[in-house]
């Protein structure tokens, strides 16, 4: 079925992201898995051809599309080539800069901006610590009064871009008696003193992306470090997260649209038993049930993609999205390793290292667990 939520400027966008990709990423992203990091060049170059600013005002050096179909061209993109390339852009320009124009004052704006669309300042947020997981509310991080500062303790961890970033938006607890209205949310620059990093996580999958955990000990910030309201952040945070749900859906989707539509070419091409794989019947008809599941899924993003475009998504329509997205990903890519028979579990074919990389979307951005129990509270259960 023909797509028809892009039109001609959208396509125009598509092109020159591909450009990019060519020509700066593909060459490169081997070496990028190797290092368990994108590079410092790839971020400089992304923001002189503009892909890191669409959130942002052109007086702070972005493009401000104002037209969320825009970021998810460049997730679908960026998912083909690689999900791991899509989750840390996704988390720099389409998650982070939200906040970061949204509830920001003039001073912040351009204490920030600016380098976040030329690259030159790389973001990371910091909710999810060790014993919370998508339990926002009972984070333990905590900012202390003293004075004219706050001093921030705690960590975070599975932070993407946290082992390179040099900004990050950090989640603490201001008012503990409040609970969950008692959370502010600050920008805390990475040089600054009491700030550490752990180590690179090692994970299943997205290898390229430098996770890492995060610590603070007695680092001092100040009001003109606070980002929206004092305890106001839990509400900041729930506001926020349909995008960064759509935008892990958007990804989902075209990470294993690519993937399918290669294994489609590679029963086409592997012969057994005297003919192409794919011609056996059972075969035959799991990839047509697939590449149905695909589109189905597909059209539902779709059609939030256009409604968050026109600002009329809503949380319980980005929960569906994102679990059922993550889900139909899963299945797919795992029918995919299987279609691939022992080449599938060897990392040097990319359905392997696919399969991998799509586990993870069932369990961040709030797991699926937690989105079938905010859709289970619309249904008035």
């Amino acid at each position: 079925m023909k797509r028809d939520i892009y039109d001609e400027d959208h396509e125009a966008f598509r092109a020159s992201v591909k450009e990019f990709l060519d020509r700066s990423v593909i060459p490169n992203v081997e070496k990028y898995a190797e290092d368990h990091a994108i590079p410092r060049e790839f971020w400089l170059e992304a923001g002189k051809q503009g892909f890191l600013g669409l959130e942002i005002p052109e007086e702070y050096g972005g493009s401000e599309a104002g037209d969320f179909r825009f970021n998810a061209v460049m997730s679908e993109e960026l998912s083909k080539v690689n999900a791991a390339l899509a989750s840390c852009w996704g988390i720099h320009a389409d998650i982070v800069a939200p906040y970061l124009v949204t509830l920001t004052t003039d001073e912040q704006k351009k204490r920030w901006l600016p380098g976040v669309a030329s690259g030159e300042i790389l973001c990371a947020i910091g909710m999810t610590e060790p014993s919370g997981g998508s339990d926002l509310a009972a984070l333990k991080t905590t900012a202390v009064r003293d004075g004219d500062e706050w001093v921030i303790n705690g960590s975070k961890t599975f932070i993407t871009n946290g082992y390179s970033a040099d900004l990050v938006v950090v989640a603490a607890r201001t008012s503990p008696e409040k609970k969950a209205r008692g959370i502010t949310l600050f920008g805390v620059e990475t040089s600054k003193e009491g700030f550490s990093r752990g180590r690179k996580l090692d994970k299943v999958g997205q290898d390229e992306s430098d996770t890492a955990e995060l610590f603070f000990e007695n680092l001092r910030v100040t009001d003109d470090d606070i980002i929206g309201e004092l305890d106001n952040g839990f509400i900041h945070m729930m506001q926020n997260l349909p995008q960064e749900r759509l935008d892990c859906a958007v990804s989902n989707i075209a990470h294993a649209k690519q993937i399918l539509e290669e294994t489609l070419q590679y029963t086409k091409d592997r012969k057994a038993f005297g003919q192409s794989i794919g011609n056996f019947q059972h075969n035959k008809f799991l990839l047509a049930e697939l590449f149905t599941k695909i589109e189905v899924a597909e059209a539902y993003v779709d059609k939030c993609v256009l409604a968050h475009s026109k600002k009329e998504l809503t949380p319980v329509e980005a929960a569906k999205a994102k679990w059922w997205s993550s889900q139909v990903q899963s299945d797919v890519l795992d029918h995919c390793v299987q279609l691939h028979g022992g080449y599938g579990f060897m990392n040097e074919y990319r359905v392997a290292r696919a399969w991998r990389d799509a586990r993870v979307t069932k369990i961040w951005a709030g797991s699926n667990e937690i989105m079938k129990e905010l859709i289970g509270r619309d249904l008035g259960l």
